[in-house]
Protein backbone atom coordinates (compact mmCIF):
# COMPACT_ATOMS: atom_id res chain seq x y z
CA UNK A 1 0.00 0.00 0.00
CA UNK A 2 1.05 3.77 -0.33
CA UNK A 3 -0.04 5.72 2.40
CA UNK A 4 2.16 9.01 1.89
CA UNK A 5 3.31 10.75 -0.98
CA UNK A 6 5.19 13.98 -1.67
CA UNK A 7 4.87 17.08 -4.31
CA UNK A 8 7.73 19.16 -3.93
CA UNK A 9 6.82 21.65 -6.53
CA UNK A 10 4.74 24.88 -7.08
CA UNK A 11 1.00 24.53 -8.69
CA UNK A 12 2.25 26.60 -11.55
CA UNK A 13 5.29 23.80 -11.96
CA UNK A 14 3.22 21.20 -12.48
CA UNK A 15 0.54 22.31 -14.53
CA UNK A 16 3.66 22.82 -16.89
CA UNK A 17 5.16 20.18 -16.57
CA UNK A 18 1.62 17.98 -17.71
CA UNK A 19 0.37 20.58 -20.41
CA UNK A 20 -2.32 21.02 -18.21
CA UNK A 21 -4.48 24.03 -16.95
CA UNK A 22 -3.95 25.40 -13.16
CA UNK A 23 -6.98 25.09 -10.33
CA UNK A 24 -8.57 27.62 -9.45
CA UNK A 25 -8.10 26.70 -5.58
CA UNK A 26 -5.48 28.41 -2.72
CA UNK A 27 -4.49 24.46 -2.19
CA UNK A 28 -0.24 24.05 -2.14
CA UNK A 29 1.44 21.00 -2.87
CA UNK A 30 2.72 19.14 -0.08
CA UNK A 31 2.74 15.66 1.75
CA UNK A 32 -0.23 14.00 1.64
CA UNK A 33 -2.17 11.02 3.33
CA UNK A 34 -5.62 9.16 2.59
CA UNK A 35 -8.44 11.62 3.19
CA UNK A 36 -5.99 14.25 2.55
CA UNK A 37 -6.13 17.09 -0.50
CA UNK A 38 -3.62 16.18 -2.81
CA UNK A 39 -3.45 17.12 -6.81
CA UNK A 40 -4.35 15.32 -9.96
CA UNK A 41 -4.31 15.88 -13.37
CA UNK A 42 -7.24 14.79 -15.88
CA UNK A 43 -8.45 15.28 -19.33
CA UNK A 44 -11.42 16.44 -20.92
CA UNK A 45 -12.55 16.88 -24.39
CA UNK A 46 -8.59 16.64 -25.23
CA UNK A 47 -7.76 19.20 -22.54
CA UNK A 48 -5.93 18.29 -19.51
CA UNK A 49 -6.73 20.14 -15.99
CA UNK A 50 -5.15 19.84 -12.54
CA UNK A 51 -7.32 19.96 -9.52
CA UNK A 52 -6.97 19.65 -6.08
CA UNK A 53 -8.85 16.70 -4.71
CA UNK A 54 -9.44 14.65 -1.19
CA UNK A 55 -7.22 11.34 -1.91
CA UNK A 56 -9.15 8.40 -1.49
CA UNK A 57 -12.76 7.17 -2.21
CA UNK A 58 -15.29 6.79 0.56
CA UNK A 59 -16.80 3.85 1.62
CA UNK A 60 -18.52 2.21 4.30
CA UNK A 61 -17.59 -1.50 4.73
CA UNK A 62 -20.26 -4.37 5.39
CA UNK A 63 -19.43 -4.65 9.13
CA UNK A 64 -19.34 -0.48 9.27
CA UNK A 65 -23.09 1.22 10.26
CA UNK A 66 -24.89 3.02 8.08
CA UNK A 67 -24.57 6.35 10.17
CA UNK A 68 -20.81 5.49 10.65
CA UNK A 69 -17.84 8.05 9.15
CA UNK A 70 -16.88 6.39 5.89
CA UNK A 71 -13.19 5.00 5.17
CA UNK A 72 -10.59 6.60 2.50
CA UNK A 73 -10.03 3.73 0.01
CA UNK A 74 -6.89 5.02 -1.15
CA UNK A 75 -5.33 2.45 -3.40
CA UNK A 76 -6.72 0.16 -5.91
CA UNK A 77 -5.95 -3.14 -6.42
CA UNK A 78 -4.52 -4.19 -10.26
CA UNK A 79 -6.72 -7.20 -9.95
CA UNK A 80 -9.53 -5.75 -9.16
CA UNK A 81 -9.74 -2.97 -12.09
CA UNK A 82 -12.26 -4.78 -14.03
CA UNK A 83 -14.44 -5.45 -10.68
CA UNK A 84 -14.91 -3.18 -8.18
CA UNK A 85 -13.31 -0.65 -9.44
CA UNK A 86 -14.89 -1.18 -12.97
CA UNK A 87 -16.99 1.43 -13.45
CA UNK A 88 -13.89 4.06 -13.29
CA UNK A 89 -11.44 2.03 -14.92
CA UNK A 90 -12.60 1.29 -17.60
CA UNK A 91 -14.32 4.68 -18.44
CA UNK A 92 -10.79 6.80 -19.54
CA UNK A 93 -12.74 10.46 -18.73
CA UNK A 94 -12.61 8.84 -14.88
CA UNK A 95 -9.06 7.90 -14.95
CA UNK A 96 -6.73 10.62 -14.43
CA UNK A 97 -2.65 11.15 -13.11
CA UNK A 98 -1.23 11.66 -9.66
CA UNK A 99 1.62 13.97 -9.52
CA UNK A 100 4.57 12.90 -7.33
CA UNK A 101 8.10 13.63 -5.98
CA UNK A 102 8.27 10.59 -4.03
CA UNK A 103 6.18 8.20 -2.07
CA UNK A 104 7.11 6.43 1.17
CA UNK A 105 6.12 3.03 3.35
CA UNK A 106 6.12 2.43 6.92
CA UNK A 107 8.84 0.25 7.83
CA UNK A 108 10.44 -0.43 11.80
CA UNK A 109 8.37 -2.06 14.83
CA UNK A 110 4.51 -1.41 15.51
CA UNK A 111 4.12 1.85 17.11
CA UNK A 112 8.03 2.81 16.16
CA UNK A 113 7.79 2.95 12.24
CA UNK A 114 9.55 5.27 10.41
CA UNK A 115 9.44 6.57 7.22
CA UNK A 116 10.82 5.10 4.16
CA UNK A 117 10.72 7.22 0.96
CA UNK A 118 11.24 5.72 -2.50
CA UNK A 119 11.68 8.72 -5.52
CA UNK A 120 12.18 8.17 -9.22
CA UNK A 121 15.47 8.80 -10.77
CA UNK A 122 14.62 8.97 -14.25
CA UNK A 123 11.53 11.28 -13.40
CA UNK A 124 11.79 13.90 -10.48
CA UNK A 125 8.21 14.60 -11.31
CA UNK A 126 6.16 11.69 -11.58
CA UNK A 127 2.88 10.81 -11.83
CA UNK A 128 1.63 7.40 -10.79
CA UNK A 129 -1.79 5.68 -12.61
CA UNK A 130 -5.27 7.42 -10.33
CA UNK A 131 -8.29 6.86 -10.76
CA UNK A 132 -11.09 9.35 -9.62
CA UNK A 133 -15.23 10.35 -9.20
CA UNK A 134 -17.10 12.76 -7.27
CA UNK A 135 -18.62 12.22 -4.35
CA UNK A 136 -21.51 13.50 -1.68
CA UNK A 137 -19.40 13.28 1.29
CA UNK A 138 -15.64 14.88 -0.35
CA UNK A 139 -16.16 16.01 -3.40
CA UNK A 140 -13.70 15.18 -6.11
CA UNK A 141 -11.97 12.22 -5.08
CA UNK A 142 -8.93 9.93 -6.00
CA UNK A 143 -7.39 6.70 -5.43
CA UNK A 144 -3.95 5.47 -6.24
CA UNK A 145 -3.38 1.79 -8.54
CA UNK A 146 -1.42 -0.62 -6.84
CA UNK A 147 0.82 -3.70 -8.15
CA UNK A 148 2.45 -6.19 -6.46
CA UNK A 149 6.44 -4.99 -5.48
CA UNK A 150 9.27 -5.72 -7.22
CA UNK A 151 11.74 -8.48 -5.66
CA UNK A 152 13.89 -5.88 -4.82
CA UNK A 153 11.58 -3.58 -2.77
CA UNK A 154 9.88 -6.58 -0.96
CA UNK A 155 11.44 -5.93 2.21
CA UNK A 156 9.98 -2.53 2.06
CA UNK A 157 6.57 -3.35 1.11
CA UNK A 158 5.02 -5.96 -0.95
CA UNK A 159 3.00 -3.23 -2.80
CA UNK A 160 3.69 -0.80 -5.07
CA UNK A 161 2.21 2.29 -6.91
CA UNK A 162 1.93 1.78 -10.87
CA UNK A 163 4.35 4.42 -11.83
CA UNK A 164 4.03 5.65 -15.85
CA UNK A 165 6.70 6.34 -17.85
CA UNK A 166 5.77 10.32 -19.40
CA UNK A 167 5.42 8.04 -22.85
CA UNK A 168 2.34 6.64 -21.11
CA UNK A 169 0.39 9.61 -19.71
CA UNK A 170 -2.02 10.10 -22.81
CA UNK A 171 -2.64 6.33 -23.10
CA UNK A 172 -3.62 6.28 -19.34
CA UNK A 173 -5.75 9.08 -20.07
CA UNK A 174 -7.35 7.75 -23.22
CA UNK A 175 -7.06 4.77 -23.91
CA UNK A 176 -9.45 2.06 -23.89
CA UNK A 177 -9.66 -0.38 -20.90
CA UNK A 178 -7.81 -3.47 -22.46
CA UNK A 179 -5.05 -0.53 -23.55
CA UNK A 180 -4.90 0.77 -20.50
CA UNK A 181 -4.40 -2.55 -18.62
CA UNK A 182 -1.05 -2.96 -19.97
CA UNK A 183 0.07 -0.09 -18.31
CA UNK A 184 -0.65 -1.38 -15.28
CA UNK A 185 2.72 -2.79 -14.50
CA UNK A 186 5.61 -2.40 -12.14
CA UNK A 187 8.46 0.49 -12.19
CA UNK A 188 11.60 -0.63 -12.24
CA UNK A 189 13.45 -1.10 -8.96
CA UNK A 190 16.76 0.03 -10.77
CA UNK A 191 14.90 3.60 -11.53
CA UNK A 192 13.70 4.09 -7.81
CA UNK A 193 16.16 5.49 -4.98
CA UNK A 194 15.10 4.29 -1.28
CA UNK A 195 16.21 6.81 1.79
CA UNK A 196 14.97 5.16 4.76
CA UNK A 197 15.12 8.11 7.11
CA UNK A 198 14.88 8.41 11.14
CA UNK A 199 11.34 10.76 11.01
CA UNK A 200 8.27 8.74 12.46
CA UNK A 201 5.24 7.50 10.38
CA UNK A 202 3.09 10.09 12.16
CA UNK A 203 5.15 13.48 12.58
CA UNK A 204 2.19 14.91 12.94
CA UNK A 205 -1.71 14.79 13.39
CA UNK A 206 -3.45 14.28 9.76
CA UNK A 207 -6.29 12.54 8.43
CA UNK A 208 -4.20 9.49 8.10
CA UNK A 209 -4.66 8.68 11.63
CA UNK A 210 -7.49 6.16 10.55
CA UNK A 211 -6.79 2.66 9.02
CA UNK A 212 -6.41 3.49 5.11
CA UNK A 213 -8.50 0.84 3.04
CA UNK A 214 -7.14 -1.44 0.14
CA UNK A 215 -9.74 -2.76 -2.38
Amino acid sequence: MCNLVTLKASVAEVASAFGARRPLTNAQPGEVYPGGQGFVVGEDAGTRALQSMTWGFPVRLKHMKPTSKPKPVNNARDDKLMTFWRTWFTNPAQRCLIPITAFAEAEGEKGRMTRTWLRVTDQPLAACAGLWRPTDEWGDCYTMVMVDATEELFDIHDRMPVILPAADHDAWLQAPPEEAMKLVTQYPASRLEVERTDVPWFSRKTPSAEAPTLL
